[in-house]
């Protein structure tokens, strides 16, 4: 027996956490130094006692051991039909998907199927709502389509609307794409042939990391966003409303310190874009670029919508919209607009627009 039924077993422990498995993994084989056969051969008290696991832990792993049968004819079959299994500590597993997401909540595997090299490439993940407007959707198009020609992956979820439009256009223009399955992946079965061709070619990648047998659910969805965003470089957002997986997992990322870039919105749009901003994304003009000061037109309407809901001081501006001006200088900018008045709070310099009421307390709240 291969070892990929006890990784198989130990990953799909029932309501354990990530990183407790991969906490078990670790001090198995590099603490420990002992083979998966070895840690399955010893018996309860053992592995209380070694493992400091409880009661309830150990009662997983005696019925799990039971399982190593169907699992050894599950990992044959995957292999048999051309399907790779990647274990975390192995060469080809993603170093950016580790980076991203530490012992924490990397997926202890990755079932996968085409060009496991992708896994290792740079690459772009291109996020936003099912429901997304026209011009999310060009957006999408266009930019997905520039980082193809530039040799970079573009990491999809597969879902209708950005998802599904940022992996066609990739492949539109011979592109690279891994789709992150919200569903395990021998149920995949419309999408083997669907992209048999670009699966065969090597320019699309089928990854998830659920039992290959589990079918796809709602919360299978929401739980493989985590990855789409793991497994990328950097992240683009076409367009987002204040709730729903988009904005869960981009203000995931912010408070996790990573790049985020989001699509510069219309003035008349009706999305949660301009919040993304206000938080620490960076705005994006529709070829994904990032948007400068010298940009009067961008420039006056991300001070319209940073100030919309209520005034800030020079040096929050300057923070939000990650602009590499000197504070005294923007401040002269802004008090320059017309669309735009001072007051001070708290002692404080802070600007709003002229519409705007004046508020009272805590700017800083």
């Amino acid at each position: 027996m291969s070892d990929y039924p006890y990784w198989m077993a130990l990953a799909h422990l029932p309501n354990w956490l990530t990183e407790k498995i991969n906490s078990l993994i670790v001090e198995i084989i590099q603490n420990r130094r002992i083979s998966f056969v070895e840690f399955f051969e010893l018996n309860k008290n053992e592995w209380q006692n070694e493992f400091q696991l409880n009661e309830k832990e150990v009662e997983d792993l005696q019925n799990t051991k039971l399982e190593l049968p169907n699992y050894s004819f599950l990992a044959e079959s995957l292999l048999e039909q051309g399907f790779s299994i990647i274990t975390i500590n192995s060469e080809e597993y993603s170093k950016t998907l580790k980076q991203n997401l530490k012992m924490k909540y990397s997926p202890p595997l990755l079932y996968t199927k085409g060009n496991i090299k992708l896994l290792n490439e740079s690459s772009v993940a291109i996020v936003g709502s099912r429901k997304a407007s026209d011009i999310a959707l060009e957006f999408t198009k266009t930019i997905a389509k520039n980082f193809a020609k530039n040799y970079q992956i573009v990491v999809s979820g597969f879902a209708k609307g950005v998802d599904k439009t940022a992996l066609d256009a990739t492949l539109e223009v011979h592109g690279h794409s891994i789709i992150v399955l919200p569903q395990g992946i021998m149920t995949f079965t419309s999408g083997f042939k669907k992209y048999y061709a670009q699966i065969i070619e090597g320019d699309v990648l089928l990854l998830s990391t659920y039992h290959p047998n589990v079918p796809w659910s709602v919360g299978l969805a929401m739980g493989r966003n985590i990855y789409i965003y793991g497994l990328a470089d950097k992240i683009y957002v076409a367009e987002t409303d204040l709730k729903g997986g988009t904005w869960t997992g981009v203000m995931d990322g912010l408070k996790k310190d990573r790049t985020i870039y989001v699509r510069e919105p219309e003035s008349d749009e009706k999305n949660a874009n301009y919040l993304l901003i206000e938080k620490g994304a960076i705005p994006v003009d529709m070829d994904g670029k990032p948007i400068q000061v010298e940009d009067k037109k961008y420039f006056e309407l991300q001070i319209k919508n940073i100030l919309s809901s209520k005034p800030l001081t020079a040096k929050q501006i300057k923070d939000c919209l990650h602009l590499d001006i000197d504070t005294l200088k923007l401040s002269q900018l802004i008090s320059s607009m017309d669309f735009i008045v001072s007051e001070k709070i708290k002692k404080v310099k802070s600007f709003r627009l002229k519409n705007k009421k004046k508020l009272q307390g805590n700017l800083f709240e």
